[in-house]
């Protein structure tokens, strides 16, 4: 997979990697939904990981050899679940799309001094 990819939703499962369990993440997803062993849900947030400056994943390699030194992987802060982006999800700012000012001020630009 190039590291510009995203992977679409559907029933399509990611190819697992021997020290990693990888999933996909659901639109608009933020929480991890994998089940420990009791039946309940993580619920660790999902956090975006940059693997190449993670030192334990330098020694075992399997992300980069998978989708190579720059892909977009977030990663459970509790369970190290892996999550690929989802296709569908559209990406836009955490904070909301925002608003076009309801007063209609329309300010000059400040000039240097």
């Amino acid at each position: 997979m190039a590291t510009s990819e995203t992977v679409s939703s559907g029933t399509q499962t990611p190819p697992q990697l021997p020290h990693h369990k990888v999933k996909i993440k659901k639109v608009g997803q933020r929480a991890c939904n994998e089940k420990n062993a009791k039946g309940k849900f993580c619920g660790g947030h999902l956090k975006r990981w940059f693997y190449m400056a993670d030192v334990l994943e330098q020694e075992c390699g399997d992300v980069e050899k998978a989708w190579g030194p720059n892909a977009e992987v977030y990663r459970c802060e509790h369970c190290k679940t892996l999550y690929l982006p989802n296709s569908d999800d559209v990406r836009m700012n955490v904070a909301g799309e925002g608003q076009i000012s309801v007063f209609g001020l329309t300010l000059p630009p400040k000039e240097g001094k």
